[in-house]
């Protein structure tokens, strides 16, 4: 499906590929002032650039930009760590970090693995052609951040509609989704001090007491579900269509199961389903790559430009899933790389490992020019994938 021209060039895939426009503005600069009525007043392209700017806490914040320049800068989402700059980062990372351990997430391998068979029966079950998305990776990436918070799988379905509501930003009802979604994970944190169980929601507020308050625990909350709803679940699908559009990787994979990890890895940095990192704020004026960003401006770093599109005269990038884990930003970069890192990585290594073992015809039921994409989202993703096997 082509790409609506209200769409930002940084936006932009041919399926899963760069566009030529993105190509030719990486060859011509590493950083271009961006022309879109979006926050963002530029885009950097360049890994070398892109690194450079996650990477710095000095001279970037990641507080949210301040759209009027007659009021004060917003405040961080109490709880969201992409929000807070140093040294409020580091007081909440470190209440946060013990219990994200790999140990500690190897201890959910058993209830992740029991969630992937499950639905693994249901896309079994479902009439053909059937949906990945719908009866594979959207439920089970929702399942899995319910599994993890204590909250009732029940639920799920009411979460997912108010996390699709505001990921649309054109919908009249995105306010209204926002705040019910904020409602809700207030009512869990007040269920969770009550009457505790042996999930993580509860081992926070165990552990901290009142030293997290109740808008952080929320915090949290909301940004492990929808990180689980929207980040995780587009990669399962995105990292499944990549699979099987690469048949000679496929087979690689299914004659080598030990490639997996690898695989996880080359597939996070091939799809990079965050587009864009969270805006960055210059707090003085920087030169990065031939540009200077003044202070107060708003500079958005495109991480699938920085891992996809190659420079001028080298051969286009490709998927290899016995290419050695590198240093991609796929999971973040510097302070910011992702708290729930290990549990991404166990759950898609679970997830395409049991795909592919219970399924060794699986195949795309349609041409992948017919699939239609997520394009206004944060992340890229795909709306179905209808397979077959």
């Amino acid at each position: 499906m082509p790409n609506p021209p209200d769409i930002p060039v940084y936006k932009r895939r041919d399926i899963l590929e760069p566009v030529a426009e993105l190509s030719r503005l990486a060859a011509a600069t590493p950083v271009y002032r961006n022309t879109d009525a979006e926050v963002y007043d530029w885009i950097a392209v360049g890994r070398d650039e892109v690194r450079a700017i996650l990477g710095d806490t000095e001279r970037f914040s990641t507080r949210p930009p301040q759209e009027n320049p007659d009021l004060p800068r917003p405040r961080p989402e109490p709880g969201n760590l992409l929000m807070y700059d140093l040294p409020e980062h580091t007081r909440l990372r470190q209440k946060l970090t013990p219990d994200f351990t790999v140990r500690r997430m190897r201890k959910l391998e058993p209830a992740i693995e029991k969630i992937v068979a499950g639905q693994l029966d249901v896309l079994e079950g479902a009439v053909r052609p059937a949906d990945l998305m719908r009866h594979f990776a959207r439920p089970v990436s929702g399942l899995v951040g319910c599994a993890v918070l204590g909250i009732p799988r029940d639920d799920l379905p009411q979460l997912a509609r108010m996390t699709d509501i505001r990921a649309a930003k054109r919908s009249p009802k995105r306010t209204a989704a926002r705040k019910a979604f904020n409602a809700y994970m207030d009512r869990i944190v007040a269920q969770k001090r009550r009457d505790p169980g042996e999930d993580l929601l509860s081992t926070l507020i165990q552990r901290h007491g009142t030293g997290l308050t109740d808008q952080e625990l929320a915090g949290i909350c909301s940004s492990v579900i929808a990180g689980e709803l929207e980040n995780a679940s587009e990669m399962l699908g995105l990292g499944a269509l990549a699979l099987l559009t690469h048949p000679n990787q496929l087979g690689r994979l299914r004659e080598r199961p030990e490639l997996m990890d690898n695989a996880v890895e080359e597939l996070l940095r091939y799809v990079s389903v965050v587009s864009l990192a969270s805006p960055r704020t210059a707090l003085q004026d920087v030169t990065i790559g031939d540009q200077v960003i003044k202070e107060g401006e708003v500079v958005g770093c495109s991480l699938f430009a920085a891992h996809r599109v190659t420079p001028p005269g080298e051969p286009a990038d490709t998927l290899d899933v016995t290419r050695e884990p590198g240093s991609h930003m796929a999971l973040g970069h510097g302070i910011h790389f992702c708290l729930g890192a290990a549990l991404a990585r166990m759950q898609l290594r679970i997830a395409y490992t049991g795909l592919l073992d219970r399924f060794p015809g699986l195949r795309l039921a349609v041409p992948p020019e017919e699939l239609r994409f997520r394009l206004l989202a944060p992340q890229h993703g795909v709306e179905t994938l209808p397979v077959e096997w």
